[in-house]
């Protein structure tokens, strides 16, 4: 018999539970957004896959986590703990917003870097944010002025962890993909940092290495799929003309087609990087 636990919040794909006073349960939904929208259709499966995922990552990444164990197909145990409230973005390719930014001349790229739209950057690049409904990015400075992080050496620390963890998720290369970026959330349990929310395809953007050419939009393995399409028929364009009227953007039907191809993508991301069935 399954035990009632006080409901706490709910996220974009997430619902968060009090398990105990020291822990958390994480119950991942099929449920699916893009440009801070929220959509009505599922995606099949989509939050085994983001269970599961986690599993893996916390398993395998030596970096000290707050994953305690998986409870059922779509349920993480996790240690309750204080988020930093930052997101830690790491970015191996000049790809997304961080185009946009070092063409409006706000932000810098790497010495030596091309300025090839999807070409990979010398070193991975630590590009925080706040932890908000629009994600706003922060440097150092910013970041401790407004009290993201509480010292210089916690960013720095921040910054490496992120960096390392990239380092070593990054070797799903092998697996036929490329990892462009990852977002990463930590949090201080006891006075030690430890990674810590979900570790799936939604925190990271993947890329096939056999279509992968720069110079170009990449073909994706995540939900870039929903939001390309979209752009394309100036959805993402009316979400901005309804925020900026006051007005809460309204989703509309997601194509089957649509559906299914995300489903697939999330199945065949999980297989192919963990080796393992589902």
């Amino acid at each position: 018999q399954r035990r009632l636990m006080r409901f706490l919040a709910s996220g974009k794909v997430k619902d968060i539970y009090e398990y105990d006073g020291d822990h958390l349960l994480f119950r991942f939904s099929d449920r699916v957004s893009a440009y801070d929208v929220r959509f009505e259709e599922a995606i099949p499966r989509k939050g085994e896959v983001l269970c599961r995922f986690a599993e893996y990552w916390f398993g395998r990444l030596p970096t000290p986590s707050h994953f305690v164990r998986r409870e059922s197909d779509t349920e993480i145990v996790v240690k309750r703990m204080e988020m930093i409230p930052m997101e830690c973005v790491v970015r191996g390719y000049l790809y997304g917003g961080l185009v946009r930014r070092w063409r409006e001349g706000e932000a810098r790229l790497p010495a030596g870097a091309s300025t090839e739209v999807a070409a990979r950057l010398p070193e991975p690049v630590f590009d925080p944010t706040t932890k908000s409904e629009h994600d706003v990015p922060v440097g150092r400075g910013d970041a401790l002025r407004t009290g993201l992080v509480e010292t210089e050496e916690q960013f720095d620390r921040l910054s490496s962890a992120s960096i390392g963890i990239y380092r070593e998720m990054a070797a799903a290369d092998s697996a036929g993909f490329i990892m462009a970026d990852l977002k990463l959330e930590f949090g201080i349990l006891d006075g030690e940092i430890l990674l810590g929310d979900s570790m799936g395809p939604d925190e990271y953007r993947l890329w096939p290495k056999g279509s992968y050419r720069p110079g170009r939009v990449q073909e994706s393995y995540d939900k870039q799929i929903l939001r390309d399409w979209l752009t394309e028929r100036g959805h993402a364009k009316r979400f901005d003309e309804a925020r900026a009227a006051g007005r809460d953007p309204a989703p509309p039907p997601i194509p089957a087609g649509i559906v299914d191809r995300m489903a697939r993508r999330y199945l065949d991301a999980y297989r192919r990087i963990t080796g393992l069935p589902l």
